[in-house]
């Protein structure tokens, strides 16, 4: 017999619509799957056999992030197959800077009504999310809650377990005045500073849907929803083949001013030419709508950089080869000097 309770029902809670929903899933989870999955979708906790090939003493590291009010605009565009990227990019972008490989991913949904094609769709990008990481989608969690949140919105976050060598941790204490700063580029305005984002634009009440000149002719809705770049495959292919990397920073919330510097040690600094930075024209936008200082776009937004990546100068051109082979249009952002002010931008 299967579960059913109409009285449930009668409150806002359609159970069997989640039974329908975890349907949908599975053919997006399927395409996740890695050596080390041990359990399928419904049980009560996702299984995973842990490869300890290569590896002498394994290190998990762990991350947990959300989408934030970028979901506004998924809400708004109707379109929510691409926010799950983001939310597995939040995560596994942050545990590569340490150097460890995403091995498993868990997501939860938070929604007023179960609609399970829109539950299916949400997944589907948290799929696509994971597949790029190389990441195993193993569970997660979709909970109809009427009354807390409007029949037409959710959240949604996510928690990425990975896996490092202890002595391949990077290690900034190794870093040095005259050390490299790459930049690889982001996508857009990833996941961050939608909430000043939403203020410049007014979204709620003006037209974002229409083409507009300065993004090439995109909606200012389309180009905000471009997912966030996933980092991990590119970075983990430098880290095999360059021993010199000491620091590596994920330009999140906060850009530049709070980020890069949580990768350097006291006594340095990351020096970094203004003119190299090569800002997206949604920043430029941004900017110019809502009055912005730069000091605070680059203390706010990624403006362009996604990540950071602090090596050896006499690696820098080798790097660069490797990771453009790897998709990323690499390119030298600046170097790190003396000092203790964490960022000078100049």
């Amino acid at each position: 017999m299967k579960s059913f309770s109409e009285s449930y029902k009668n409150a806002g809670v359609d159970i069997t619509a989640g039974y329908k929903a975890v349907e949908l899933m599975k053919q997006h989870i399927a395409r996740t799957v890695t050596s080390g999955v041990c359990s399928g979708i419904g049980g009560f906790g996702g299984l995973f056999e842990l490869d300890m090939t290569g590896i002498t003493k394994p290190v998990l590291v762990s991350g947990t992030d959300g989408v934030g009010t970028k979901l506004k605009m998924a809400f708004i565009a109707d379109k929510h197959d691409t926010v799950g990227i983001d939310c597995v990019a939040m995560c596994v972008n942050d545990v590569i800077c340490c150097g460890a490989k995403p091995l498993f991913f868990l997501d939860y949904v938070a929604v007023g009504k179960n609609v399970p094609e829109k539950i299916a769709a949400i997944v589907s990008g948290v799929a696509e999310g994971c597949v790029q990481s190389g990441a195993a989608l193993i569970g997660g969690e979709t909970a109809e809650m009427p009354g807390f949140y409007p029949v037409d919105e959710y959240d949604l976050a996510g928690f990425t377990v990975g896996v490092v060598d202890k002595d391949k941790i990077i290690d900034n204490t190794k870093m040095k005045a005259g050390d490299v700063i790459i930049a690889l580029p982001s996508s857009g305005v990833h996941s961050n500073g939608f909430s000043l984002v939403r203020k410049v634009f007014d979204v709620e009440n003006s037209d974002i849907m229409s083409p507009v000149a300065e993004l090439a002719g995109k909606s200012i809705c389309e180009t905000l929803l471009t997912p966030t770049r996933i980092y991990v495959k590119p970075v983990l292919e430098l880290l095999s083949k360059v021993d010199s990397v000491v620091g590596i920073s994920h330009i999140t919330g906060g850009g530049f001013y709070e980020n890069i510097p949580r990768s350097i040690p006291e006594g340095l600094t990351a020096k970094i030419e203004r003119s190299a930075v090569r800002v997206l024209p949604i920043f430029d936008l941004i900017a110019k709508t809502g009055n912005i200082p730069e000091r605070d776009m680059f203390n706010t937004f990624n403006m362009g950089v996604g990540m950071s990546i602090i090596l050896d100068k006499k690696d820098a051109d080798k790097a660069l080869e490797i990771l453009k082979a790897n998709g990323e249009d690499a390119y030298i952002l600046g170097e790190i000097v003396q000092g203790n002010d964490g960022v000078v931008i100049c």
